[in-house]
């Protein structure tokens, strides 16, 4: 009783700190199915005529919304893949073999984790067009996969270092390979760590925005993220609804998805550090 007692003070500050962004949420959700009063942030009467984008066809150089919410889904999924099933068998390798040169390239990962996206950006941009790469969906999956690994490495590393060796030596002595050890055995134990893995680089797929508006800016390769964008520079008069209405339609995976695993989200910050 004391503790919840005491925890009260904590929580209204949380609360009031938090009503600001509640508000602005309510707003939204309000203003996507409304139209206000003449002059005024209050509604006057309900309508759906803001979300017209799910049924409407697209005006003339825009691409369908079911297009761009789909390209994102496989920049958002094909991105958690990549990330997470190179980490699961590098950070593997990194905690549990003593190769040369291993804390150098430990040390590594945290500076490219650390380097800021957008001073690599011109890089970027000179490979993907030497590659023939540039303004599609692929060379930006490479992009968002290839600068995510830093971090999925390390964060499956913290993992497989609170696995025993105890579990590994019991199979090799078992007469199982290394693999079989580690596909029975320890990723098994690590199970969280890569559903949280998953997870986070799928949603930070699914927010990405500076990638795919400098890499991909053709309509072939559009995403939700940079569809918002244009839909809000391309009016001479935004319809300020109809640009809530779509982002409502854009965070709706992220929340839903936030609400059923958020225990596995919250599981990515159990791994070990050891060196």
């Amino acid at each position: 009783m004391n503790a919840n007692f005491k925890s009260w003070p904590v929580i209204a500050i949380l609360s009031l700190v938090s009503l600001p962004l509640l508000i602005m949420f309510v707003f939204q959700i309000v203003d996507t199915f409304t139209n206000p009063y003449p002059g005024s942030i209050w509604p006057q009467m309900f309508t759906i005529e803001h979300w017209r984008f799910l049924w409407e066809e697209p005006a003339t150089g825009r691409s369908s919304i079911w297009a761009v919410t789909w390209n994102t889904f496989v920049f958002a999924s094909t991105t958690a893949v990549a990330v997470t099933s190179i980490s699961l068998t590098a950070a593997y390798a990194l905690s549990r073999l003593n190769f040369p040169a291993r804390r150098f390239f430990l040390a590594g990962l945290i500076v490219l984790h650390a380097f800021p996206t957008i001073t690599l950006i011109i890089a970027i941009f000179l490979i993907l067009q030497f590659l023939g790469l540039y303004n599609s969906l692929m060379g930006v999956i490479l992009v968002k996969a290839a600068l995510e690994l830093p971090f999925g490495i390390w964060i499956m590393k913290g993992f497989y270092d609170t696995v025993p060796w105890e579990i590994e030596m019991a199979g090799v002595q078992d007469g199982a390979s290394r693999f079989t050890v580690w596909w029975k055995l320890v990723l098994p134990q690590v199970q969280p760590g890569l559903a949280a893995l998953l997870i986070f680089s799928f949603l930070s797929g699914w927010s990405e925005f500076v990638l795919p508006l400098v890499l991909a800016p053709g309509n072939d390769a559009q995403v939700l993220s940079t569809y918002l964008s244009a839909l809000i520079l391309d009016d001479a008069k935004p319809d300020f609804n109809l640009f809530k209405s779509v982002g409502l339609f854009y965070a709706i995976p992220v929340i839903v998805i936030y609400l059923v695993f958020q225990k596995k989200l919250m599981n990515i910050y159990g791994g070990g550090s050891k060196g």
